[in-house]
């Protein structure tokens, strides 16, 4: 056995499935392990490393401002902090913003700022509606706002004010709605829940309904913003405006951050109630910032919804020489998940390692692309080979065990 992975075994706490696979360097969308076997990587941190791995405009940021000024308190104003700030909110349809250090924490906060708003504006409102197969986070509240029973059983109590309906059902919310409901909190897509897409107007529809309504519209960006769907928001892709969104994960290209933003009618939370020792870290900051600065002037999100529709059609053309072993390809831009008949994913995915391509197993049927945006179309093509390798091998080992 390996010694890191049998140091992890030793040492960690065993709350990852892990892959028996040790990176230890990485360059655009291709890593590298211990023993030098190079792979693709078509899971970029979980939907994190947008511009690749190690993109040089990020490391020349972390390298500059690390020689500057890392970390400060929120008692004192920084510069990278403000930049970035300015240059989500100019880019967005939100008026305030709120850094942090992962989607969970701008979950919570997101959370926090509705139940203000209902305390103040929607006489005591604390309820939120979200979705079943949705994911919020790993904190005790935004697992309690996640529609999962299986991440929730097992540290109940949960924290009380969240009502789950069906994804995709508008009715399904008006029905859920009551005085004390003070927001409807969405995926744009669903990510973890299995890529599930919505219907093109169900946002709209849930959008002009919280107006009519005067409760929130809040939108869960951690995993769609930043151009994985193709525009830099997802919002844009569904043309439906959050009152408060939250972001994270491709927003720091790499490095922990997160945000939640809001308008300008429902910035209601003042000093005291809310606060981070590293939300809107220097050093961090000056790293999304490159990223997002690096996003918009070289145009990645279309560049993503280009790819992405190639990438999507090549995973369609596998599916037509393979129909009794995949059902279903689907997704949005650059995440995109292919839907097995049979409970395969974790064999797949290890046929696709040995094949040297890195996939996520989401479901037991099913496993999630999300590579780099900036994935260019040779690595594409030769992703897409590989996997129906690993697809082979895996239907292979399956036949003979039979």
């Amino acid at each position: 056995m390996d010694h890191w992975i049998e140091s992890e075994q030793k040492l960690y706490m065993p709350v990852a499935r892990r892959q028996p696979i040790v990176i230890t360097r990485g360059q655009g969308t291709r890593v590298w392990d211990q023993n030098n076997i190079e792979y693709l990587d078509f899971t970029a941190g979980w939907a994190v490393n947008n511009l690749g791995h190690c993109p040089p405009v990020m490391v020349q940021a972390i390298q500059e401002q690390a020689a500057t000024l890392m970390q400060t308190s929120n008692q004192f104003y920084t510069i990278p902090q403000l930049q970035l700030a300015e240059l989500l909110i100019d880019n967005s349809c939100l008026d305030k913003i709120f850094l942090c250090n992962s989607g969970a924490e701008a979950n919570e906060g997101a959370i926090k700022l509705a139940r203000k708003y209902g305390k103040m504006h929607l006489n005591g409102a604390y309820e939120i509606i979200t979705t079943e197969n949705s994911f919020h986070g790993r904190t005790l509240t935004t697992t309690a706002a996640t529609g999962n029973t299986h991440y929730q059983e097992n540290f109940l109590p949960m924290t009380p004010g969240f009502t789950h309906v069906p994804f995709n059902d508008f009715s399904a919310i008006e029905s859920a709605v009551s005085d004390q409901t003070c927001a409807v909190f969405l995926e744009p897509l669903q990510g973890e829940g299995g890529v599930n897409v919505p219907s093109a107007t169900y946002l709209q529809d849930v959008r002009r309904f919280c107006q009519e309504k005067g409760i929130l519209f809040i939108l869960d960006e951690v995993q769609t913003g930043m151009g994985r769907l193709g525009t830099l928001f997802g919002y844009q892709y569904y043309n439906a405006e959050p009152d408060v969104m939250t972001l994270a994960k491709g927003l720091g290209g790499g490095v922990p951050i997160g945000a939640f933003l809001c308008k300008d009618f429902c910035d209601v939370l003042r000093p005291g109630d809310h606060g981070s020792t590293f939300g809107g870290n220097a050093l961090t900051c000056a790293a999304a910032h490159a990223v997002v600065q690096y996003t918009i002037d070289h145009e990645v999100p279309q560049h993503a919804r280009e790819t992405g529709d190639l990438l999507k059609g090549k995973l369609n053309a596998v599916k037509a020489r393979h129909e009794t072993a995949i059902k279903e390809i689907r997704g949005t831009g650059m995440l995109l998940a292919v839907e097995f008949h049979e409970e395969i994913g974790a064999a797949v995915v290890a046929g696709c390692n040995e094949a040297r391509v890195l996939l996520n197993p989401v479901r037991p049927n099913l496993i999630r692309f999300m590579p780099p945006l900036t994935l260019s179309i040779v690595e594409l093509d030769e992703g897409v080979a590989r996997f129906e390798r690993g697809l082979i091998s895996a239907l292979s080992s399956s036949s003979n065990s039979n």
